[in-house]
């Protein structure tokens, strides 16, 4: 336990919770909502407690609840309320809080649980879209900052990966039902980041059509090598941050000479697709900016 981060910064609060620090001291000085410690320079360290109840305390003041009110409740009422008011206006932010939790403290039985409770009240789909998407998009941002460490970024992934091959493996026993295409899901060479696309494998299932899941760090060469089994393939390839903004341009040209000299259709998303020429782009070479927008095209 002791290499789990335990202390924050203002920055982190600010971070972790979207109050502005400006705001946080406001509230610590006039309402003593947090009890934070302090360094020999008299820099603010605050602890889990103070961080979880914050989180609580944005959860009530953004429900309406003015922190002057806020401030009177006692230490166990706080979490009580936010418990009380949760509806679904709310229950997205109170999740993703929750799992930001689980994420801080390397706690799995809080994201099972926090999961469980989504699943008996909405499908997985929602649960990924509603949820997990915006939570990735945070964990992101959060690592960027360094307010979480690496270590926090792959433990989350993996939960979040397992409840992905779980439910991808209760499609998996069915027979397709679409047969006019097959669809071919990589990373390029060097990427790692598997999430995005394992929930597109997902999706396609969903909607029927076989998938061939090649996984991370694929060569262009490897994927000649499905054309000898398979028409009609549809390509998609996530493009997080490979190929890099100066190869990407190449790559796609690459992509269009090796694999796009029949019938087949090469699909991208990521963060990369933003640096593509809008010029390579065709009938059979497509750039998608979100996940949504790829699965509405299914």
């Amino acid at each position: 336990m002791n290499n789990i981060k335990n202390t924050f910064s203002i920055k982190d609060l600010e971070n972790l919770t979207g109050i502005k620090a400006h705001t946080i001291r406001i509230w610590e000085k006039r309402y003593n909502v947090l009890e934070p410690m302090r360094t020999e320079t008299n820099i603010r360290l605050y602890d889990i407690e103070n961080l979880q109840k914050l989180l609580n305390i944005t959860l009530l003041h953004n429900h309406g609840y003015k922190i002057s009110h806020i401030s009177k409740l006692s230490k166990e009422r706080i979490p009580q309320l936010a418990n009380e008011i949760i509806s679904d206006k709310s229950f997205k932010s109170h999740a993703i809080s929750s799992f930001k939790m689980a994420m801080m403290n390397f706690d799995q039985v809080l994201f099972l649980k926090t999961y469980d409770k989504l699943l008996s009240e909405k499908s997985f789909r929602e649960v990924f879209f509603d949820i997990f998407i915006p939570f990735i998009q945070e964990v992101g941002y959060l690592w960027q900052t360094n307010t979480i460490s690496i270590a926090h970024e792959h433990f989350i992934s993996y939960l979040i990966k397992q409840k992905l091959l779980i439910n991808t493996e209760k499609l998996q026993i069915q027979e397709p039902t679409k047969h006019d295409k097959v669809f071919v899901l990589y990373l390029p060479d060097n990427e790692i980041h598997e999430l995005g696309l394992m929930y597109l494998n997902y999706e396609i299932q969903f909607n029927g059509y076989k998938t061939i899941y090649l996984g991370e760090s694929v060569p262009i060469d490897s994927l000649k090598d499905v054309k000898k089994y398979f028409d009609n393939i549809i390509y998609v390839c996530y493009m997080t941050v490979e190929p890099n903004k100066s190869l990407v341009n190449d790559y796609i040209k690459e992509v269009q000479k090796e694999l796009l000299i029949d019938n087949s259709e090469f699909w991208t998303i990521g963060r990369m697709v933003e640096s593509i020429d809008t010029k390579l782009c065709s009938d059979n070479l497509l750039t998608f900016t979100s996940i949504k927008n790829l699965t509405d095209t299914i």
